[in-house]
């Protein structure tokens, strides 16, 4: 292959290159994967670290490709990819994703309930802030607003709960919260960094997961 393209005329080089490009778009969503690898390097060159209780913003705007059949508000679906790159500034910035991955564990979206208060527009900009609100012995509960730019207000709240595979998550956090505590000590006098109360909707959330599991389990 290497042979072909340094042998090969300008036309035929540019026409290769447009059909490995066109191919790579048809087989996988390459602009997914090239944003999410985009998000995650402009995270360790330019964005600090942040505190594991930390909450992180990323900044989006709905674009055409985002809109529904309706074409002037974001379609339903996107939200949620748009908390998959969010949730990549959230585990680059505070080191959750090295510290899983250093355990030998693997994070993976156990469940996902999100509420829709008001659409977003088309060319509107808007935030999503993250952070952790609860965690388990085997998963981490995750809060993600998106926030409209000028008026502050909450367009939706998704939450999320990231299974941790072959990771002991209480370890994991508790770890993390004494990395914390050694690299920002100052703050953590004021005021100390615990593990958070079971917010009232999570664990009503959690109880609802346990009852579609029993039902799933039993045949229902």
């Amino acid at each position: 292959m290497i042979n072909f393209l340094l042998t090969c005329d300008a036309y035929t080089l540019s026409v290769t290159v447009l059909l490995v490009i066109v191919v790579l778009y048809w087989v996988f969503e390459v602009h997914y994967f090239a944003r999410t690898l985009w998000c995650a390097t402009m995270c360790r060159i330019l964005k600090k670290y942040v505190h594991i209780l930390d909450t992180t913003s990323f900044s989006s705007a709905c674009l055409t490709t985002d809109v529904d059949f309706l074409l002037f508000h974001m379609n339903n679906s996107r939200y949620l990819r748009e908390v998959d790159f969010a949730r990549t500034e959230f585990y680059t910035r505070t080191g959750l994703w090295t510290a899983i991955r250093e355990k030998g564990g693997l994070p993976v979206q156990g469940g996902t309930s999100i509420r829709y208060r008001k659409f977003i527009r088309t060319f509107s900009l808007y935030s999503i802030s993250s952070r952790i609100v609860y965690w388990e012995r085997d998963s981490i509960y995750m809060e993600h607003r998106f926030v409209s730019r000028g008026d502050d207000f909450v367009n939706a709240i998704v939450h999320c709960r990231q299974r941790v595979i072959n990771c002991d998550v209480e370890v994991l956090m508790n770890e993390l919260l004494a990395k914390g505590a050694k690299e920002r000590p100052g703050d953590l006098q004021e005021a100390p960094r615990m593990k958070p109360e079971c917010p009232l909707e999570i664990h009503h959330w959690i109880q609802a997961n346990l009852v579609s599991s029993a039902n799933l389990r039993n045949g229902n």
